[in-house]
């Protein structure tokens, strides 16, 4: 069974065993490609000892500044959380999202991505996801060490790879990059800022967020991003239209 183009991301991990303990995780479900944002310690001893043989996926791994680094030319972005549901993300059960994982990477890759072990994902992470990843657990003590979530995680797209799921077919269009979609939000943002519409909560500062967090829900494909950028160079062609007319 070849390696699908899956990257598990850890970002800003404290501990270097739990690094070599997902490398073995990794290793033990067919899965290559470990990228760490910004790791405290690594490489580190006490990481190759926990890998057990997972040497080479340690040695592959990538080391990235930024998560947008490290999800460049990724098309679908699932992450972990510990929520059950959240009003502003679609979360979503380890294994119901295992088979679309897969059939998405048949093309492009796609991307876990898991927080650091005491804080987890910050709120702006989560934003860069189209789906939140909750491993079901029991309720007096859900929480789950790093290496334990991406071997449960890393089983499950084992378990779909193998045909124990059937991958649904994937969309006609590539899904849009991360790289897309933020060119895409910082046009929304500068479009907004043109024609002045702007927050109306009492903070004023969650406007851009919910635009981003509906938007990854929509999972929007390539020509889908062209669509709406589109519209956005309309909106400001029409407003620098108007602008000079009212000059002449």
């Amino acid at each position: 069974m070849d390696s699908p183009d899956i990257r598990i991301v850890l970002v800003a991990p404290s501990h270097p065993g739990n690094i070599g303990a997902v490398a073995r995780a990794m290793k033990n479900m067919g899965l290559t490609h470990l990228v760490l944002v910004n790791p405290k310690q690594f490489p580190h001893p006490e990481a190759t000892a926990r890998a057990s043989g997972a040497d080479d996926v340690l040695e592959q791994a990538r080391v990235v500044g930024s998560l947008s680094e490290a999800l460049a030319g990724c098309g679908l972005v699932a992450a972990s959380t510990s929520r059950e549901r959240d009003q502003y993300f679609r979360v979503v059960d380890v294994r119901d999202v295992a088979a679309r994982i897969v059939a998405e990477a048949r093309r492009a890759p796609a991307a876990v991505v898991f927080g650091a072990e005491r804080t987890g994902l910050t709120n702006e992470e989560l934003e860069t996801a189209h789906a939140l990843i909750r491993i079901p657990a029991h309720a007096a003590y859900p929480s789950l060490n790093l290496a334990m979530a991406v071997q449960l995680v890393a089983y499950e797209l084992f378990r779909a790879r193998s045909g124990a799921a059937s991958p649904p077919a994937p969309p006609a269009a590539p899904l849009a990059t991360a790289v897309e979609m933020e060119r895409l939000y910082a046009h929304f943002a500068q479009v907004l800022e043109e024609i002045d519409f702007r927050d109306r909560t009492q903070s004023g500062t969650h406007l851009m967020s919910r635009i981003r967090r509906l938007l990854q829900r929509a999972e929007l494909d390539q020509n889908e991003v062209n669509i709406l950028r589109g519209m956005l160079t309309a909106v400001q062609n029409r407003r620098r239209h108007a602008g000079e007319a009212q000059h002449e």
